[in-house]
């Protein structure tokens, strides 16, 4: 989308924020008198940020806005994909976790922030705040594909959608993977960064799985915009040789939803069913807020401007950026990982963050850390483990190594961090 149509959005969202537009609107709750925190987000960082808020600043009052009925969890979701993990496991009751850690959660869209005046306006009503976390993850940009088109990035997302954004574009991505009666199954990878960095690899694997389960002939055509991670061109060719066709540095040029088809630099490629996973940016309210990061030459970078140790916002030190939404934190690597751990750990240290100024307290200077598990292979079982670990060298230059385990005899591993991620931020009991 032009640079002009994207201030154009911005500028209109803004509007919406005015006290013209919410006059009218209840507020949700009478005034917090310097005591109240309000998350936007109920994935894994706007969770940890507010559980970790009630066990530090008790007499803080800690709401929580998400629009949707549950929490799903993308981790493990490409194993359901391929039936190998009860969906029970990977969703839950908001109003558990917010009973069990003692703050308040309400569903609601949020429709605009109007930071001059530290309120947000939701669907319901208007909420005023002290402190605001948002936590809203990222947003599908079909822009580079479709330009200002947005009746044919309508189509793309309800036709082929991607299931990388929270809601239930996985649940539609799963009727289209037991549906599909076979033929030429197409995924796109965008380039980097986006959620994830191995999800849509593995989730290759795992639908290939699926269709080789069901019995049905059926290539699934992998163009990825990158050079690919974890070594899965290996991967591909020696367990899904007859069921994935890789294409890495592939580039996409056009998009043709009614032909069906797309083109890349190198060749046209006809597809019977498609996941078109365009490029990725912050979720729209980061653009409304007016908190994305703008480039050397003054373009918008499609990613929050925080911080990068303390994660406020630039020039707003009452709004903390969390999680998947956010810009480059080093010139060393550019992004932290876009994982679930990292995010829980970031919404971790912006509840820290906030807990410490609520007590007139210097914050301690922090970095997250992430480990990620990927499925390859179901039948014989292989399991990899992505562990990154962040420093702080000298101020606050940020720091990255990395660390691959490749396990043939995996026990569950990935199970088990995922029920205690989920006994962490959700209060879930076997």
């Amino acid at each position: 989308m032009p640079f002009r149509r994207r201030r154009f959005l911005a500028a209109s969202a803004a509007l919406a924020a005015s006290p013209l537009f919410a006059q009218g609107l209840p507020a949700l709750l009478p005034a917090s008198g310097g005591r109240r925190v309000v998350i936007v987000g109920g994935g894994w960082a706007g969770l940890s940020a507010a559980r970790r808020l009630r066990d530090l600043a008790p007499e803080l009052d800690v709401v929580l806005l998400e629009r949707n009925t549950v929490f799903r969890s993308a981790p493990l979701g490409n194993k359901w994909l391929a039936g190998r993990v009860d969906e029970r496991l990977l969703t839950h009751d908001y109003a558990v976790a917010a009973k069990a850690y003692g703050y308040s959660f309400l569903r609601a869209e949020v429709t605009a922030i109007d930071r001059e005046k530290r309120r947000v306006v939701t669907s319901l009503g208007t909420l005023d705040y002290d402190w605001l976390v948002l936590a809203v993850g990222v947003r599908d940009d079909y822009a580079p594909w479709f330009g200002d088109d947005s009746e044919a990035a309508g189509v793309a997302r309800r036709r082929y959608p991607a299931a990388f954004v929270a809601g239930d574009e996985i649940l539609t991505l799963k009727a289209k993977v037991e549906s599909f009666a076979g033929g030429d199954f197409l995924m796109t990878i965008p380039p980097q960064p986006y959620r994830c960095p191995p999800a849509p690899y593995e989730r290759a694997c795992m639908i290939a799985n699926r269709f080789r389960e069901r019995g049905i002939k059926a290539r699934i055509i992998v163009v990825d915009a990158g050079p690919g991670v974890l070594g899965f061109h290996r991967i591909f060719a020696e367990h899904y040789k007859d069921w994935i066709t890789y294409l890495p540095q592939s580039r996409l040029t056009q998009v043709d939803l009614r032909g069906r088809r797309v083109a890349t630099d190198f060749e046209d490629i006809a597809f019977d069913d498609a996941i078109l996973m365009p490029p990725q940016q912050a979720g729209d309210l980061i653009w409304q807020a007016g908190l994305i990061g703008v480039d050397g030459t003054g373009k918008p970078t499609g990613w929050a401007d925080q911080h990068p140790v303390h994660l406020h916002a630039r020039g707003d030190e009452r709004v903390f950026l969390v999680g998947d939404l956010m810009g480059q934190v080093s010139p060393l690597f550019g992004h932290y990982t876009k994982t679930g751990q990292a995010a829980t750990r970031l919404g971790r240290i912006a509840a820290e963050e906030i807990a410490a100024r609520f007590r007139g307290r210097e914050p301690e200077r922090q970095v997250p850390d992430s480990v990620c598990y990927v499925t390859p292979r179901l039948d014989p079982p292989e399991l990899i483990r992505v562990e990154t670990e962040y420093r702080l060298r000298g101020g606050e230059m940020i720091a990255q190594t990395g660390r691959q385990v490749h396990d043939r005899q995996p026990r569950g591993e990935d199970i088990q961090w995922a029920k205690g991620m989920f006994a962490e931020m959700l209060a879930w009991r076997e």
